[in-house]
């Protein structure tokens, strides 16, 4: 009797403690809260919006002093995205994130030639096309796989004194997110 208690007690917290995990993960999908859907709140859609030191109307901001924050929202449902941004500041990252904020992939410039962000978001069979079509793809560009038509992508700019303000911002503006 004491061993089906014990044993009805335990699986009644362990389920119990799954019940809230599984609650918490889905709630920003019931809710709407997501970051996804709030950058579709945005003019982001093949341009990147840089965010602000205080938090914007959706939410967003920099959230590190010393980083500044760009986001664009991606569509590779009819042709892969092009990611392009010169070097400039002292450290720079890229993230991309699926339509669940999932990261699908992030790097940053210690790990690109050049310090030059140059990179193609495209779906399986786009990237498959553009390797045959392209066999120096591989070589040319950072190809980036989504398993999913939507999607968005963060980049990142380090400014840790005034003096690099300018170039972290500059780098931003010029960052691009196009179909091509």
């Amino acid at each position: 009797m004491i061993r089906a208690s014990l044993f009805s007690l335990l699986v009644g917290v362990a389920g119990a403690a799954l019940l809230h995990v599984i609650i918490v993960l889905a709630l920003p999908a019931f809710t709407g809260i997501d970051a996804y859907t709030k950058l579709t709140n945005y003019d982001a859609d093949q341009r990147f919006v840089r965010f602000g030191a205080k938090p914007d109307a959706m939410g967003f901001s920099n959230g590190d002093p010393f980083l500044r924050t760009a986001a664009c929202l991606v569509s590779v449902a009819e042709r892969p995205v092009r990611l392009t941004a010169s070097a400039g500041p002292v450290f720079w990252s890229f993230a991309v994130y699926d339509s669940d904020s999932n990261e699908i992939f992030s790097m940053n410039d210690r790990s690109q030639a050049g310090g030059d962000l140059d990179a193609i978001i495209g779906s399986p069979e786009q990237l498959a096309r553009l390797r045959r079509d392209n066999p120096d793809a591989a070589s040319d560009y950072v190809l980036i796989e989504m398993p999913r038509p939507e999607g968005y992508v963060v980049i990142r700019a380090l400014a840790p004194t005034p003096s690099q303000d300018k170039a972290a911002r500059d780098f931003l503006d010029g960052a691009s997110c196009e179909g091509g």
